[in-house]
């Protein structure tokens, strides 16, 4: 992966300008386990660091450590960050899509489900894609934090 310079809700910045994310880590390079991606992806998305967290929750979605069945679950869980970062940039279309699309593979999977709590996920992405259709995307919507099973 590229570590070109990016703006703080991850668009890539041109090459020479300041990085607004000098402390990011490809995942290949950070972690060595689901648990440990987990974990990162989690503290991420707290930090409403939509971008970085979404690297490693597809870090978790793509490496053989997930059970094929589990793929379309981590892909949900990923798109929910993907549709965080659309809300940031100000893109209603793409928060919308992804978030709506999260929602749709998440709902198979019980609650919970690999330590997240699936329905307070789903909550999560339906609560966002609500703010965005009521008052448009934003960076300061009241971001909900990620939901781990108790």
């Amino acid at each position: 992966m590229s570590l070109r310079p990016r703006d703080r809700f991850g668009r890539p910045l041109p090459r020479g300008a300041a990085d607004e994310m000098p402390d990011r880590q490809d995942p290949e390079d950070a972690v060595g386990s689901v648990e440990e991606a987990f974990a990162r992806g989690v503290a991420l998305f707290d930090e409403q660091r939509f971008f970085e967290a979404h690297e490693y929750l597809e870090w978790i979605w793509k490496t053989d450590e997930v059970h094929p069945d589990d793929r379309d679950f981590w892909k949900g869980v990923t798109q929910v960050a993907v549709g965080c970062v659309h809300t940031q940039r100000g893109n209603a279309t793409g928060a919308l899509t992804l978030l709506e699309r999260a929602v749709g593979y998440l709902d198979p999977y019980p609650s919970p489900h690999h330590g997240i709590d699936t329905s307070a996920l789903r909550d999560v992405a339906a609560r966002v894609a609500e703010a965005v259709r009521s008052g448009g995307p934003s960076a300061d919507i009241d971001f909900p934090r990620f939901p781990r099973a108790r």
